[in-house]
């Protein structure tokens, strides 16, 4: 078995690599908190709609069970 060698170098931390890659791909960190915030007022934009649908919607009306007369 061959022996393992240690690398003397730091590990690269998580979040370093990843704004690596997003550099790389061509997100800035300006134009990721912007998308970010597009996403967040889409989410909250469609939470509000559903609110004001079920506050509009009509309330359904209870029906009382029927007397049926068993033989």
């Amino acid at each position: 078995m061959a022996a393992k060698r240690r690398s003397t170098a730091k590990p690269r931390k998580a979040c370093c690599m990843v704004s690596e890659m997003l550099e790389e791909m061509g997100l800035d960190r300006e134009r990721t908190r912007a998308l970010r915030r597009q996403v967040l007022q889409g989410v909250m934009l469609m939470c509000q709609w559903q609110l004001e649908r079920m506050e509009d919607a009509p309330r359904p009306r209870r029906r009382r069970a029927r007397r049926v007369e068993v033989d």
